[in-house]
């Protein structure tokens, strides 16, 4: 590692950010250096300019993925490097207004039915029961099960905030069931090592990508033909709640949101919502 990448580090880690920014922030400074073949520090700011018009006009990056870029590099050359370039202040993909993609019950529940693995049924079953991220789901550690209570304690979720879910009976059974093949002391979703072997004695959870790639073959192999992910999992359970007629105040406490505004989304995906407008709209027409 090179002075300059964990001077880098360093001041990531003194400004308390999580583990997984610090990763993106160093990737994305390395896939720089990477592009122009040259360290950044020794870049003009026309490269770098041109760096960014690369990425939006061949690489087609969204709106999410140039801001993960655009933040880590541009906390490189402000706080690491003390350079106020005017290109950082501008650079900003437009505002994407996406509704995202939503699983019924039944595609879920069809999904579900067609991982091969109970490993990846019971970890993507509890992600989506409980409205989780996939980090959160992968990370959950055998103490953060309250059955007393039925409560999942969701630990250093996105903004490093700890909250607690509701923990449905099926999902309960479904984890004991699960945990009693491996047994590990602490992890409910170890890695499972070669061959699923060594669970036990794993020292690092599930890693993600195997969780991303099971959904996608589960999908694949039931014939749903919509692009969905693990996040997909967490908007279609949040969508479903709101249709049983849970109060969306719950809802944005149990998914971590700070603002009411990032949970509203799910009222535009909602079919009861849908036909509650198209009858509220009927019933206006039908007056005049």
């Amino acid at each position: 590692m090179t002075p300059l990448r964990q001077r880098m580090i360093d001041d990531l880690q003194l400004r308390g950010l999580s583990a997984r920014t610090q990763e993106s922030s160093v990737r994305a400074v390395r896939q720089l250096a990477e592009h122009d073949h040259k360290s950044p520090e020794h870049m003009t700011e026309e490269e770098l300019r041109q760096y960014f018009l690369y990425l939006k006009n061949v690489k087609h990056y969204s709106r999410s993925a140039s801001t993960i870029v655009l933040c880590g590099i541009k906390f490189f050359y402000e706080h690491t490097l003390k350079r106020e370039w005017s290109t950082l202040t501008f650079v900003r993909a437009p505002r994407e207004q996406k509704l995202p993609v939503i699983l019924r019950g039944d595609e879920v529940r069809t999904m579900l039915a067609h991982l091969k693995f109970l490993r990846y049924r019971a970890c993507l079953t509890t992600i989506d029961s409980c409205g989780l991220r996939l980090q959160e789901g992968t990370h959950l550690q055998v103490p953060d099960l309250d059955s007393a209570r039925m409560l999942v304690h969701v630990r250093c979720g996105k903004g490093a905030k700890d909250r607690y879910v509701p923990l449905p009976q099926r999902t309960l059974t479904l984890l004991r069931q699960y945990w009693s093949t491996h047994r590990h002391p602490l992890w409910l979703f170890p890695a499972p090592g070669r061959s699923g072997l060594g669970m036990a004695t794993a020292t690092v959870p599930m890693p993600r990508n195997r969780v991303q790639d099971a959904l996608r073959a589960a999908l694949k192999a039931s014939g749903i033909q919509k692009r969905a992910s693990v996040h997909t999992l967490r908007h279609s359970s949040a969508t479903h709640l709101l249709e049983a007629g849970v109060n969306l105040r719950l809802i944005q406490d149990s998914l971590g949101h700070d603002s009411p505004t990032t949970t509203a989304l799910y009222t535009h995906l909602t079919a009861t919502a849908d036909a509650r407008a198209r009858e509220t709209l009927a019933g206006l027409m039908g007056d005049l």
